[in-house]
């Protein structure tokens, strides 16, 4: 009777679950929809004026870089760096305001478990991710030759690289205690390993020291990952990268799940 009982609980249990998880995903999803105006255009006007100016008038004095044309070396930088600030900004700000307004109490309390929350909101920001690589990569073909010969890599790439930094994005705003705070690492620390993260040029061309250096920077390996999805080439090998993606979002899942478990920041 017992084991018939718990039998039939599971399902129902893990249904409410995924009910739950829905939910919140759909809701930040809305949320972007609805104020597409903020979440959607200005990225897509930003990359465009990347591709004129950098690729265009700059591009066009450079020439090529190793071996393929300036505007297509850059496509996969431009890309991979909208994935990344969406995704982070989009949970950093979501999350936090939730704190701030003190109605993530209300999901702390609920019968949901921590991967549920941490899952729902995840799942928010890689969509949005999600939507504005498409809407870089659409502008990008409209100036640029890149076909995606290897989909499932640039697809898979998308995805670790959006869930690491929407999982980055989501222990800044537990540890955030105002609203500047959520500003912080994006502009002292994600800019910059953007930047440096070989967009806009090839590592080999860097001298020793600072190309040692680069290969330390995680954002490298997932542009040169998308790199090789768009152009079938890479400064590092493939696996390298793929290792370094997953261990990055094991660890931080883990650790954004102990947080919720703990309530870190999250309960007065």
């Amino acid at each position: 009777m017992n084991t018939t009982s718990a039998s039939a609980t599971t399902p129902t249990v893990l249904r409410s679950n995924l009910v739950a998880l829905g939910t919140i995903a759909r809701r930040e999803v809305m949320r972007i929809l609805r104020i597409w105006s903020q979440t959607l255009v200005p990225p897509a006007i930003t990359m465009t004026l990347y591709f004129l100016i950098f690729g265009g008038l700059i591009g066009s004095r450079i020439g090529t870089m190793d071996g393929i044309g300036y505007m297509d070396f850059i496509v996969p930088g431009l890309v991979m760096m909208s994935v990344i600030q969406n995704s982070y900004g989009n949970i950093s700000s979501s999350f936090f305001g939730a704190k701030f307004g003190r109605h993530i109490e209300e999901l702390l309390v609920s019968p949901m478990p921590p991967w549920v929350i941490l899952g729902g909101y995840v799942a928010g920001a890689v969509l949005r991710g999600l939507m504005v690589g498409v809407i870089v990569l659409a502008i990008a073909m409209l100036f640029t030759t890149v076909r995606i010969p290897h989909p499932w890599v640039t697809l898979s790439t998308v995805l670790l690289g959006a869930t690491i930094f929407s999982l980055a994005g989501f222990l800044n705003a537990v540890f955030a205690k105002k609203f500047d705070d959520v500003a912080i690492v994006p502009i002292f620390i994600l800019t910059p390993l953007t930047y440096l993260g070989g967009v806009f040029y090839s590592v080999k061309l860097l001298p020793d020291w600072a190309e040692a250096a680069t290969h330390a920077n995680p954002i490298f390996y997932m542009v040169n990952a998308f790199r090789y999805g768009l152009l079938g080439q890479s400064d590092v090998p493939l696996w390298i990268a793929y290792v370094l993606m997953l261990g990055f979002v094991v660890v931080l899942g883990a650790l954004g799940l102990w947080l919720l478990r703990r309530g870190v920041g999250l309960r007065s």
